[in-house]
């Protein structure tokens, strides 16, 4: 792959694409207005619908691109065989795992089976202490015999962890060097998770090596797409958003597509942070539901990444924001079970065939059941140029629900599934807010995704937010926060040290210099210009603990140790030792600033009015297109806010208005909703 280079210059176009499960949405500043586009994703080969989007866009450009190709090739097992290497003994570490149960009463659980199979795992007479001295090298002849099986293996990627190589790495970069092969992909532990515990090392190691083939290939067929391109004025060059919330190079991602598994969710948290700070709001729980699945993360002032993650079933040790995610989107499938209650996802239409209303569905989606409730209008669908057929849907869905069995409506079925898949999100919000300490109601709900802004206001009141902020472009916002991401890159390095009363501040600053060094050296080597931002942390336990907290290293890491363990589980010893395990440092290079986007104070024509139905009765709902709304002039709802990328739905007993920055800001009506339409409120006097 060609090297990529980002400089901070006017003359070339920064454009964010997110290829999503039913769209690829693209997002660029053009002469200081914000501007966006949308397209059919592509599942078969998602390069497709970037290429397809690009000729709208004029000049030369550099592609910021949010994937989900990792993830989906984890979900779907459809990676390359791997050959897993290690110390003589271990070999099946990642099948054994941890003794902790997925379902803790459940007698005929199944766990998730591993990505290498037994025997494409291969053992290496070799050990190293723990404290990184070297008991036993391994020898020539065994080198050469774990060469030749290796590659006889047909195996596609390598994957190399041995016990202890994060203290000292030299038996590994031994066997790395013999099983080096030009094409074959190699991963070795000491590079990828320079970390402690060696299970979820291995974990992280594999599907790393598991992804890079199917990555690699992504990538370069991208970049050839686009180069094929480059005199019609498509992308040059292009970087890839990665887990932790910031951008990297092509060349970065390609050898650790591990760092890229929630690539489009990070892009979603990092634009909603953005746009909330916009309007006042720093603490903020972001609900991104789009087409396949939905995605919400909780924020307290910034984003800010964990070392601890889970992606289908298998431990993923490296940097990535705390989103959790449930398969609940707009193409979620409804089903009856076996006892005749109604589901809702995770199985989804996806992009083909897609919803019933998008022509060549044949099973009831949310969106459905959104558009026979009257809250999509079938004539606004992406401004217009797409149309939603109405008829196919209620005589396709009346079908279905026939040949089921049913005898409910048409409008009791999609009320039905609304009422199921917002339980199944509400589920999800609880899961990043009520569970890990924080009071909803001390936050603010942004809601953004094709359908977030459908639900969002549901959800709010089962959860007692006082308020929604829907962003300016909320279908495309994890592009939008690609766009704004800075350069990010991570590293860390497990020490194990005893600390008492005092911190050996030299000594730790000592141990940061290696990783500053080699910060400094990459982002020279990939040609970033620009103040590298250096953020310095570390992991905490107490002496006897199994788990971490990971505070800022400051001269007050101790104090803020023991405040974030008693805030995490409400108490602390501050008398009792505290091993200092892990030191890990950020590195970034801020992106070129976009302005800020004021609205303008526009005042369009009166809205229509059109029945939409809420809780069982069909109700007069005033429909505006969110472009007229007059700034800072307040409605109440019901109501529904249409745009191009997105429908906002205001029931009864709310208000609504769109503040200076353009995010549209929904909340309880302090006075009873009237029973008809939406309802002008007089503006605010001011003080």
């Amino acid at each position: 792959m060609a090297a990529s280079r980002l400089q901070p210059s006017q003359e070339v176009l920064r454009v964010a694409v997110d290829t999503g499960g039913t769209f690829t949405d693209c997002v660029w500043l053009d002469r200081g207005r914000l501007r966006m586009s949308k397209v059919f994703s592509t599942p078969a080969d998602p390069s497709e619908a970037i290429v397809a989007a690009l000729p709208q866009i004029s000049g030369g450009t550099v592609l910021l691109h949010g994937t989900t190709v990792g993830t989906n090739t984890l979900l779907q097992r459809k990676g390359a065989r791997v050959a897993f290497v290690t110390t003589a003994g271990f070999e099946d570490i990642i099948e054994i795992g941890r003794q902790n149960r997925p379902r803790l009463y459940d007698l005929a659980v199944e766990r998730v089976p591993p990505l290498v199979q037994r025997r494409m795992r291969f053992g290496v007479a070799e050990r190293v202490a723990p404290d990184g001295s070297i008991l036993q090298s391994p020898s020539r002849e065994d080198l050469r015999l774990l060469a030749r099986d290796v590659h006889a293996s047909g195996a596609e990627a390598i994957a190399v962890c041995t016990l202890f190589s994060f203290a000292n790495p030299e038996n590994e970069q031994l066997i790395g060097r013999v099983l080096e092969e030009p094409g074959l992909p190699l991963s070795l532990s000491h590079v990828v998770l320079p970390e402690f515990r060696e299970y979820e090392r291995a974990s992280t190691v594999v599907v790393n090596a598991y992804l890079q083939p199917v990555m690699q290939s992504y990538l370069q067929r991208l970049e050839m797409r686009l180069r094929r391109g480059r005199g019609k004025g498509r992308a040059s060059r292009v970087f890839v958003m990665q887990s932790s919330g910031g951008i990297t190079t092509l060349e970065a991602a390609a050898r650790q597509p591990v760092r890229t598994v929630l690539s489009g969710p990070a892009g979603g948290v990092v634009g909603a942070a953005a746009t909330a700070k916009l309007s006042g709001f720093a603490r903020v729980i972001t609900f991104d539901m789009g087409g396949t699945s939905t995605d919400v993360a909780l924020v307290d002032g910034e984003p800010r990444p964990g070392n601890e993650g889970e992606v289908a079933g298998l431990p993923v040790r490296v940097p990535m924001l705390d989103i959790h995610t449930v398969g609940a989107g707009g193409g979620s499938l409804a089903r009856f079970d076996a006892a005749g209650a109604l589901r809702v996802g995770p199985e989804s239409a996806g992009a083909d065939p897609g919803p019933i209303c998008y022509g060549r569905g044949l099973q009831p989606t949310v969106t459905d059941a959104n558009l026979v409730l009257g809250r999509l209008q079938p004539d606004r669908f992406l401004g217009g140029s797409f149309a939603l057929d109405l008829p196919r849907t209620r005589a396709v869905t009346a079908e279905w629900l026939r040949a089921q069995g049913s005898r409910l409506s048409l409008e009791e079925f999609a009320e039905g599934m609304i009422r199921v898949v917002n339980a199944n999100m509400e589920r999800a919000l609880r899961v990043v807010s009520v569970e890990r300490g924080y009071d909803p109601r001390e936050f603010t709900l942004v809601a953004f995704g094709g359908a977030g802004g459908l639900h969002a206001c549901e959800l709010a009141r089962a959860l007692g937010i006082p308020r929604i902020v829907v962003p300016v472009i909320p279908g495309a916002l994890s592009a939008f926060g690609i766009l704004t991401s800075d350069v990010i890159k991570d590293y860390s390095q497990t020490v194990m040290l005893g600390v008492d009363a005092r911190l050996p501040m030299a000594s730790l600053r000592r141990r940061f210099q290696p990783l500053e060094q080699s910060a400094r050296q990459e982002f020279r080597a990939e040609g970033w210009s620009g103040r590298l931002r250096l953020e310095r942390s570390a992991d905490l336990r107490y002496r006897g603990q199994g788990f971490e907290l990971n505070v800022p290293f400051t001269s007050s890491l101790l104090a803020e140790f023991h405040r974030a363990h008693h805030f995490r589980y409400g108490y602390s010893h501050p008398r009792r030792q505290v091993e200092l395990v892990t030191l890990r440092l950020r590195a970034g290079m801020k992106s070129p600033r976009l302005p800020v986007l004021a609205a303008q104070p526009n005042g369009g024509p009166r809205p229509e009015n059109r029945k939409v139905r809420f809780r069982g009765k069909s109700v007069s709902t005033a429909v505006y297109e969110r472009e007229t709304l007059a700034v800072g002039r307040s409605f109440r709802g019901p109501a529904v806010v249409a745009e191009y990328s997105a429908t906002t739905v205001v029931p009864p007993g709310m208000t609504f208005r769109l503040d200076r920055t353009g995010n549209l800001l929904v909340e309880a009506d302090k006075k009873k909703a009237p029973a008809g339409g939406a309802a002008e409120l007089p503006p605010k006097r001011k003080r």
